[in-house]
């Protein structure tokens, strides 16, 4: 008997002394649900390369924002399982979102790996959602069919951006807004990510990129608002994607916002699939269980880094650190040629 009221009350004093802490931590936890928009905008095919070449709006865009250029692509480097995990916040393996997938392939909400637009639509049952793309393989493949998402497809990133300011400037206020640019990914395909024709390319889709900005500002909408730039993976020397290189997997991601840790640097570990769960934070919205997305460190300011889940994808986890290694390796031949 006095053995289990011991243990009774160690048990109350434990739950006790945890509260404190759990209420002391959601008061300084600011920025769940502090904004009311989320821009994605995708670069496909830039990889890791924004770095390496002139991208004037990039740099103003992120000034005071935080962003990293070498977090890490799904294992396999196509569009579709990247731009489908930065979406959803789980794997490929998780999803089965291939490219050949995608042609064809009419999702719904009910899904067990919806995009943010499910969540957002659950969340807000009356807000403005929006996709605008080059690729219509994420519209009409990735983003669910009957969840009211305003889809548009234009021929080219021009065609894009005149969608894209005809939109904002006709009054629209979206609470998801994503964008995918297609034309550093041509590029890459043709010639490759160590030509002079793709970091011109890159350039080129940073004036879009400054366009779409300047569009969500002139309308007002970027108070209380998170913008994101993200490319889905990189491009091997002479053209071309999917493989487990170095070049291939190593991908930009840069957010800036109120409350966006100015000079950020995220963490090693962070996952492209990572900004559905930066987005998903920014509204408010709860992570669901199943997804291994998480909140990197060096993002948001005062909010600490979540360490990456074994449990929420096992398989993932243990093919990642096996490929890993060998990504490593295939940086050598860079490091020995003096190329970035």
């Amino acid at each position: 008997m006095k053995k289990s009221l011991c243990i009774l009350m160690g048990l109350i004093l434990a739950f006790a002394a945890v509260i404190p802490g759990f209420a002391a931590q959601a008061g300084e936890d600011s920025l769940f649900g502090a904004y009311k928009h989320v821009y994605i905008i995708g670069i496909d095919g830039a990889g890791r390369f924004v770095k390496d070449t002139d991208t004037p709006e990039f740099d103003r865009i992120f000034a005071d924002g935080a962003k990293i250029y070498t977090a890490r692509a799904e294992v396999k480097t196509d569009s579709a399982p990247n731009w489908g995990a930065i979406l959803t916040g789980a794997s490929i393996i998780k999803t089965g979102l291939e490219n050949s997938v995608t042609d064809d392939n009419e999702r719904t909400s009910d899904t067990e790996f919806p995009t943010i637009f499910t969540y957002a639509r659950k969340a807000f049952p009356d807000c403005e959602l929006a996709s605008i793309v080059n690729w219509n393989n994420i519209n009409s493949g990735i983003i669910e069919t009957d969840v009211g998402v305003n889809k548009q497809t234009g021929g080219t990133d021009a065609e894009v951006v005149d969608l894209i300011t005809g939109y904002f400037d006709a009054g629209n206020e979206p609470t998801v807004f994503y964008v995918q640019l297609d034309e550093i990914d041509h590029v890459g395909h043709s010639v490759g990510s160590a030509s002079d024709e793709y970091y011109e390319q890159i350039t080129k889709t940073d004036e879009n990129v400054g366009k779409i900005y300047d569009a969500i500002e002139r309308n007002g909408l970027l108070e209380d608002s998170l913008f994101i730039v993200a490319a889905d993976h990189g491009h091997t020397n002479t053209g071309g994607h999917g493989g487990i290189t170095m070049r291939e997997t190593q991908v930009t991601i840069a957010v800036t916002g109120k409350g966006i840790k100015k000079g950020g640097t995220f963490d090693s570990d962070t996952r492209s699939r990572d900004i559905a769960a930066i987005a998903l934070y920014a509204l408010g919205i709860e992570r669901p269980g199943n997804i291994s997305a998480r909140i990197p460190a060096n993002v948001f300011e005062n909010v600490e880094g979540e360490k990456r889940s074994f449990s929420k994808d096992p398989l993932d986890y243990l093919i990642s650190k096996i490929v890993w290694p060998i990504t490593l390796l295939t940086a050598i031949p860079d490091m020995i040629s003096g190329k970035q």
